[in-house]
């Protein structure tokens, strides 16, 4: 993988079990990831968060995060902008 490349959860997942295939034949984790393309960081980061997912539940995981953080900021500024109008209204401006 290219640095600062996005994969896919879908990538993520079946590169995820080409490495423990790897790994079930013997080869070591470090060569195991050098033949996917990856660190063994990623590895272990990938693992931690998708380990044991299907395909299309690592994909719906990833829609969830993002639809999560879109209303997290929605609630920021809504929570903004109620402080603001309450200042108004009291004179505090």
């Amino acid at each position: 993988m290219a640095r600062g490349k996005k994969t896919t959860p879908e990538q993520v997942v079946n590169m995820l079990r080409q490495i423990e295939v790897a790994l079930a034949n013997g080869k070591t984790t470090p060569l195991a990831c050098k033949e996917a393309g990856i660190t063994e960081q990623t590895y272990y980061r990938w693992r931690k968060e998708y380990g044991g997912l299907q395909v299309d539940q690592a994909r719906r995981l990833k829609e969830l995060e993002q639809e999560n953080a879109k209303l997290k900021r929605l609630v920021s500024e809504l929570s903004l902008e109620k402080l603001v109008l309450k200042d108004i209204a009291s004179g505090n401006f």
